[in-house]
């Protein structure tokens, strides 16, 4: 009996995201799996056949693909204050680079990161920058997805990212995966 009331639960607390689902059209989700943060607030897409698992002291989500290794999902949140919007931190591109600088490619590292692209996109009254970067390895080149977004006091970074040598064939896929971060309070 409990686990039919968890289940049923659980499909009440993923209704929203789901309904959100009927604007979009079928390819927009194939081979995606939606999840939900526990506490409701936040959902996306991840691709089916993927696992979480738990980062200590990292990422508050990382997901990554169990053939190609290389290909992972994480959401970094922190902390910021609560009247702190995203354009007061910086342009996409500002913002970017900041991220670029201090985090994929420090001075001083092993790692050289290009700022591909930087855009604004609004969506149900959040304002999101899509950055798009390539990171050079010692071993190989990378390519990165992430989305920023400010809300109710924290700063999420949603990413996606995979070696380059199969960026072409998952573009379209993390683009998606990518996009598709929502809040639902």
């Amino acid at each position: 009996m409990r686990t039919f009331l968890n289940r049923a639960l659980s499909f009440f607390v993923l209704l929203p995201f789901l309904f959100s689902l009927v604007s979009c059209s079928p390819s927009m989700t194939a081979g995606l799996e939606a999840f939900q943060s526990s506490d409701g607030r936040y959902g996306f897409f991840y691709p089916t056949g993927w696992t979480r698992i738990a980062v200590k002291g990292g990422p508050e989500v990382v997901f990554h693909d169990l053939i190609n290794s290389d290909e992972t999902l994480s959401l970094v949140v922190s902390d910021v204050s609560p009247e702190i919007e995203l354009d007061k931190i910086g342009s996409p591109l500002e913002v970017g680079e900041r991220l670029m600088n201090n985090l994929l490619a420090p001075n001083g590292g092993d790692r050289q990161a290009e700022l591909i692209n930087a855009e604004e996109r609004e969506v149900d009254g959040h304002v999101f920058y899509d950055i798009e970067y390539l990171i050079h390895l010692p071993q190989k080149d990378r390519h990165e997805l992430a989305t920023v977004i400010v809300d109710h006091g924290s700063l999420y970074t949603f990413a996606a990212g995979t070696n380059d040598a199969r960026w072409e064939k998952v573009e379209d896929l993390f683009k998606r995966v990518v996009g598709s971060f929502r809040f639902f309070i």
